[in-house]
């Protein structure tokens, strides 16, 4: 296995990033997850344009989009695979212990694992914590992940895997790794960005080719929703089967199928929408 760090193609065997690395010190980071699929990444423009808004958010220098193509083409030329999780990583890089950034410049790593096609359904389950919609980071992409790690780590315990978070004014915000969209009254809606959630790549993709509805929704739609999915970039757009206790009879439903079915079709028709 190959991977890219900071100018080059390395063996995962000797690459090396400082143990005083920001990302790794205090989270100082920012990232982007590509599906990759024979070798071709999804929706990579996109993709970059998120991390170079997540970079600005953090105050990170702007990175060099450029750079960090070539990074991606060497890596999944280096690593032949039908599908593919490519992770893209920045960093503050090099800094003194402690929040203050250092004088040596970002850290860019560019790694590719191997996955496997998404099951049509899952479950999920809400949790009592919250996402802040007014916080420094809301909708960055950050390597400031913990948060998400625990909840995950309940969801696994429960037999899902996902954990839908609310904000601090009780909405329906997002999942550890994703966006939710939930059917009533056979419409379609997502909570909009200023829930607190990420600007989900699939999520807006999902948006704009099935014409769902950016709407507040409070929490306890999810026990009313005749439909439930969830949408990332390695589910694209997956129907859930269980919230909690409640299980929804029937899943995927007509409009979560139909959805499927389009995000299938015009994701297969452009590979950079």
């Amino acid at each position: 296995m190959k991977l890219w760090l900071d100018g080059g193609l390395r063996d995962i065997e000797s690459a090396r990033v400082s143990v005083l690395d920001h990302g790794l010190t205090v989270g100082d980071g920012v990232f982007e997850t590509v599906k990759a699929i024979d070798g071709r990444p999804f929706a990579l423009t996109r993709h970059l344009e998120r991390l170079a808004r997540s970079a600005h958010g953090l105050g990170l220098p702007e990175p060099d989009l450029d750079e960090v193509r070539r990074a991606c083409a060497a890596v999944l030329a280096a690593n032949p695979m039908p599908l593919g999780r490519l992770r893209i990583t920045y960093t503050g890089g090099l800094s003194p212990l402690g929040s203050d950034r250092g004088e040596h410049g970002p850290t860019l790593v560019v790694a590719l694992g191997e996955t496997s096609r998404r099951a049509d359904s899952t479950a999920a389950i809400t949790v009592p914590w919250t996402r802040n919609e007014r916080g420094a980071l809301t909708g960055l992409k950050t390597t400031s992940y913990a948060e998400n790690v625990v909840a995950l780590a309940r969801a696994r315990e429960q037999g899902a895997t996902e954990a839908l978070f609310a904000n601090t004014v009780g909405q329906l915000c997002e999942g550890t790794g994703s966006n939710v969209f939930v059917v009533l009254d056979g419409e379609i809606h997502t909570p909009p960005i200023a829930s607190g959630c990420l600007a989900g790549i699939t999520r807006a993709l999902t948006v704009e080719w099935t014409g769902a509805k950016e709407t507040d929704l409070p929490l306890d739609v999810l026990e009313r929703a005749q439909e439930i999915f969830l949408t990332s970039t390695l589910r694209d757009v997956q129907a859930v089967h269980r919230v909690d206790a409640r299980e929804l009879p029937g899943t995927p439903g007509p409009v979560t199928a139909k959805a499927m079915r389009i995000f299938d079709e015009r994701s297969g028709d452009d590979l950079d929408p």
